[in-house]
């Protein structure tokens, strides 16, 4: 890869992950062809991409990304061995989703692609010890729709009551006038 080649793949790899919310980077050194070509249909299906990248490429990109988040810590504790990188743009759960069925069907000895770290929003996750938590992380359409449903819920609730004492009270009126007759 020439210089000018690696120049512009950093420029789309910083794009890339300016441009996503959320991002994983995973270790898949030991996966066979059949394995990697298994786990890039696993992620196209979920509408994840998935790129191996050098680790110097990806901290050359993270540089370049203009944000408040420091990715010192990601570099020096992710960006060793072979890493590839998982793109979601649209849930921060999708890839962790991912990963762990891929690893079900991955012998017990081998939990592979191992997760290294995660970027959600900014927040880091580093280490594989959080891909249990990270399975379970809303997008944030889905937090806003629970919480207008929370908000809504007390409102439907009184609007609820009142119509049901409503309708008790015009039955007891009409039953009183019935029997005053």
């Amino acid at each position: 890869m020439t210089k000018d080649q690696k120049v512009q793949l950093v420029e789309d790899l910083s794009q890339k992950l300016a441009a996503c919310d959320y991002f994983y980077i995973v270790n898949s050194a030991t996966m066979t062809v059949d394995e990697v070509n298994t786990f890039r249909k696993a992620c196209f299906s979920k509408g994840i991409e998935y790129q191996v990248v050098k680790n110097t490429l990806i901290a050359k990109a993270l540089d370049k990304l203009d944000t408040q988040t420091d990715y010192a810590e990601l570099k020096e504790g992710a960006l060793k061995g072979m890493s590839g990188i998982l793109f979601s743009p649209e849930s921060g759960a999708a890839p962790a989703k991912v990963l762990k069925d891929f690893q079900a069907g991955m012998p017990k000895d081998r939990k592979i692609p191992a997760l290294k770290a995660a970027s959600i929003d900014g927040g880091l996750y580093v280490g594989g010890e959080h891909l249990e938590a990270l399975t379970a992380v809303k997008s944030k359409a889905e937090l806003i729709g629970d919480i207008l449903g929370l908000l809504q819920s007390p409102a439907k609730n009184v609007v609820s009551a009142l119509q049901s004492s409503g309708q008790t009270l015009s039955g007891l009126l009409k039953t009183l006038e019935e029997k005053g007759e």
